[in-house]
């Protein structure tokens, strides 16, 4: 099974007046349109999730839903509690051990720093940690049920990588 691991993309800047509530702080157009061009280069690729997880803030949500429609509008978009920030792996671990079972390819978007520690973890590092640009997108690979400790890094892409 695969599971990538995405940042939300590029949102609008922290700003109290036009946001007063963070959690609904959006994608930027420039930041939705440089993230259309990594997943449509990721398609090409094999990049092809069935189901995708994503924070319910807004600009995760915004960014799960441009993965969708990159992959054919075909995969769900899941809010899932657990990667707010300050992310909770458990829950996440549940939530992904029982869509294995009918899904190959499985993404969650999250926000930084959270997104690069669960990459670590899962990869058997607990006090490491992955960089992740904005939009960037970690692809590991799990050799059955997926495992804390068990994910092999197989890339990690960002747009300056992609030329986006």
């Amino acid at each position: 099974m695969d599971l990538y691991i995405i940042r939300h993309a590029w949102a609008g800047e922290r700003d109290d007046a036009q946001w007063p509530d963070d959690d609904q702080r959006p994608l930027t157009e420039d930041g939705r349109e440089r993230f259309n061009h990594v997943v449509a280069k990721l398609v090409k690729r094999g990049f092809s999730p069935d189901v995708i997880a994503s924070s319910p803030l807004v600009r995760c949500l915004q960014t799960a839903e441009l993965v969708a429609q990159g992959v054919g509008g075909s995969a769900e978009v899941v809010p899932i509690d657990g990667l707010t920030p300050g992310s909770d792996l458990q829950t996440l671990m549940q939530w992904t051990k029982r869509q294995s079972r009918q899904h190959q390819q499985i993404a969650w978007v999250g926000h930084a720093p959270d997104v690069g520690h669960l990459t670590a973890t899962l990869m058997g590092e607990p006090v490491g940690w992955v960089r992740f640009a904005k939009g960037a997108v970690a692809a590991l690979r799990f050799h059955g049920i997926p495992e804390i400790g068990e994910g092999e890094l197989r890339w990690l892409v960002t747009a300056k990588v992609l030329g986006c």
